[in-house]
Formats: structure tokens, sequence, C-alpha cells
């Protein structure tokens, strides 16, 4: 991603960065914020595939489709990439477009994703034949030996899926035998609905300066060669460590929009 930034200047791609990290932290616990983050990203470096990715995922955790399927597509033109065509089919179905959602998943470029999307997009066809009151034929998307394939959190994902489609389908035993192997725990977790216990780096967000610039502060990442003392020491951060970066992210969204409005002032 850094890579990605490097036709930016380097204060902007700093900056840049800074925003995305946060959309990457802030994406399953707080999508509005993270989206936000996006924005402002975008704001700064439209042209840059991973900026208008960012923008694209952000806006669909946030239940805006139809932003994030322009988004998506927009990456898709600019990078040639259909990794997140699962996503771009279940906005279809967000839209109430659910026949839209199969036309994507017979795409050619269906075929080329790795083993875990075409599990993710055939998900997204169980779903798609749900809504359209087919319930047989949302078990048989997530029937085949590929599908049955998937490992950890995948597979409960698929098993959750099936019992959704058989239920459906009036095969109430058979749904219950497929969430039986799991505990709650490992449901909840599969539905997004747990955290993750995961170490990350906290960045220190709050070096923006009164005109709106970013001063240099290299992101770095713990346990590279080199990393410096203060992100070593902000790894397994507390709760109020967490409120207080979230209160730090905000504040700098809040000077970038000042940034911003005072730019096209003076551009007027």
């Amino acid at each position: 991603m850094r890579a990605r930034l490097r036709t930016l200047s380097k204060d902007n791609a700093d900056g840049v960065g800074r925003h995305l990290v946060m959309v990457g932290r802030l994406l399953d616990t707080e999508p509005e914020l993270a989206y936000e983050h996006a924005q402002a990203a975008v704001r700064r470096a439209g042209r840059v595939d991973v900026v208008r990715e960012a923008a694209g995922l952000a806006a669909y955790r946030t239940e805006r489709y139809a932003e994030a399927l322009r988004e998506l597509r927009t990456v898709r033109r600019l990078n040639g990439s259909s990794e997140h065509l699962a996503i771009m089919a279940d906005c279809e179905r967000g839209l109430g477009r659910p026949e839209r959602a199969l036309a994507l998943a017979q795409e050619p470029e269906a075929e080329t994703l790795d083993p875990e999307a075409r599990i993710e997009l055939a998900i997204v066809v169980s779903g798609a034949r749900l809504d359209l009151g087919q319930a047989e034929a949302a078990v048989a998307a997530l029937s085949t030996d590929d599908v049955r394939a998937g490992t950890g959190l995948v597979a409960i994902r698929v098993a959750q899926a099936r019992s959704s489609a058989l239920e459906a389908a009036g095969r109430a035993d058979e749904a219950a035998a497929e969430l039986a192997p799991y505990t709650q725990d490992q449901l909840d977790e599969a539905s997004g609905d747990v955290e993750p216990d995961e170490e990350f780096v906290a960045f220190d967000l709050s070096e923006f300066d009164a005109e709106g610039e970013y001063e240099d502060y290299p992101l770095e990442a713990s346990g590279d060669p080199g990393t410096s003392e203060r992100a070593e020491a902000e790894l397994d951060v507390s709760d109020d460590d967490e409120d207080e970066a979230l209160a730090e992210a905000e504040a700098l969204l809040d000077d970038a929009d000042s940034s911003a409005d005072a730019n096209d002032e003076g551009d007027r």
C-alpha cells in the first residue's frame, strides 16, 4: 500500500497513509469513523487504487451499497483486479438487485478468484437465491466440494449460510445439524459480532499542524528492523488508550476538513 502512495508527495503520502491505517483499525469496530477517514484519504488521493479500495470497503461496511459498488468498480478499472467481486455482488443484493448479483458471479473473472474468495462469492450467490425465493438453489450453491473444503472462519460462515438456506427450504433438522459442531462464540466471531483478539500498532495521529499539513513521522510496524521505540511501546493498547486514539482520530478529521474548507476559500 505504501508503494502505491509513492505517486504522491511525501507529506501527502504520509497523511493519506495515516488515514488508511485508521480505516484498517476502525473498520470492524467503528465503521462510520473508518468511513470518514476513507473519505479524507479520497480527498487527498482520489486517483490511487488502494485509497478508492478503502473507500469502497468502508462504504460497504456502513451499508452505503451504491457508493461501495461505484468505488469498487473504479478500483477494478484502475488495477484490473476482481478480488472484491463477492462484495460487489453483495452490494447488488443490498440494493435489491439479486439478479445482478448472480450475473456478477457468472462473470469469467470469478474463475480467477482464490479459493476463499470463491467461497465468499458462493455465500453471496446463496443469499441471492434466497432473495429470489429459490431455497433449494440456495442450498445447492453451498454444496459443491470446493465450498465444503473451506476451513476456519470461512467454514463456519458456510455452515451459517447453509443453515439459513436449509431452514428456508423447510429442512430444519439439517439446518440445526450444520451449526451443531460450533460454539456460540465461534458463530459470533464468524458473524463479526466479536472483535478478534489481535495486536496492532497504535499510530500517533495528533501531529497535524495548524496549516493542515502532516508533520514528518514515518509509519513503522512493530517487529521490523529499525522500528521506533515509540511504536513499540504502543503495542497492546489498553481500553483507555483506544478511547484516546479514537478521540485523536476524530480530531484529525475535524482539522483536515477545516483545512480543506480554508483551501477552498483561498482558491475562490
